[in-house]
């Protein structure tokens, strides 16, 4: 197969293609007759880049718009109970959304309210039962302090730094997590309190009774109406109004009170 012929075949034309003039009447039909067909090609593969391109830039376009309604539509979703943010205004919510949000908020409400109210009822019990000067607690440190500071009571249980006292046995071996066994009455005397607990040192065993009155009104402290300590194989050890002594705290203490149908020495 023979090669193809150059555009300029013949040497008169290469001798009239070295002058400027020729050159320039010769030039733009060399060009258009050799680059003829190639110039055709590029146009159409121009043309077709130029639509590509197009579709590409229109598709986003499209899509961007197709997004932002659609994040419209989702920003501008129906408010619930369980969805609501307070992001929509007021104004904005429909008679059906509002009652949503309303329903929302009162439920929330209702819950701080709650929770209010039942701190409230915790510290109250705190209170009353550990850290007020009635409390059980208090008198219960009261009078274990008082046992710890009595010579006879060191004599016969033991130092004062080995004596512990503790509530009723439970199956919880801690001593401290012993109830301490008491009684609440109140009557034309007054409020009376009374604790059973049980001491122990390093030579023995005991068990405590203390009887508290407070005056009718609540409002004094309580004072002592007895307060004893039973240990096997001794006497009776008083703290308080022992029989026939009439000390103590409370005026009248050699009288017997009877309470519950025990007789209170």
């Amino acid at each position: 197969m023979r090669p193809p012929l150059p555009c300029y075949s013949s040497l008169a034309a290469r001798v009239s293609a070295a002058t400027p003039a020729a050159a320039k009447r010769r030039r733009p039909a060399a060009a258009t007759s050799c680059a003829g067909p190639r110039s055709t090609q590029r146009a159409v593969l121009l043309s077709r880049a130029y639509a590509t391109q197009h579709q590409r830039t229109a598709k986003p376009s499209f899509s961007s718009s197709s997004s932002s309604s659609s994040s419209s539509a989702a920003r501008r979703r129906a408010v619930t109970p369980f969805n609501d943010d307070g992001g929509v205004p007021w104004t904005e919510l429909s008679a059906g959304e509002k009652t949503a949000r309303a329903a929302q908020q009162t439920f929330n409400f209702g819950l701080v309210a709650a929770g209010v109210v039942l701190t409230g009822g915790v510290v109250y019990f705190l209170y009353t039962e550990v850290f007020a000067p009635g409390s059980k607690v208090v008198q219960f440190n009261h009078a274990v302090d008082r046992i710890k500071a009595d010579p006879q009571c060191t004599d016969v249980l033991g130092g004062r730094s080995t004596i512990a006292a503790f509530g009723e046995p439970t199956w919880n071996k801690w001593r401290r997590a012993r109830p301490i066994a008491s009684t609440t009455r109140t009557d034309a005397q007054g409020e009376h309190l009374l604790l059973t607990f049980y001491v122990r040192g390093e030579r023995a065993q005991g068990t405590a009774q203390v009887h508290l009155v407070r005056q009718p009104g609540g409002g004094g402290g309580f004072v002592y109406r007895t307060f004893y300590v039973d240990v096997p194989g001794y006497e009776r050890i008083y703290l308080e109004n022992a029989p026939g002594s009439g000390g103590g705290d409370q005026a009248g203490g050699g009288k017997k009170t009877t309470l519950f149908g025990i007789k209170w020495s």
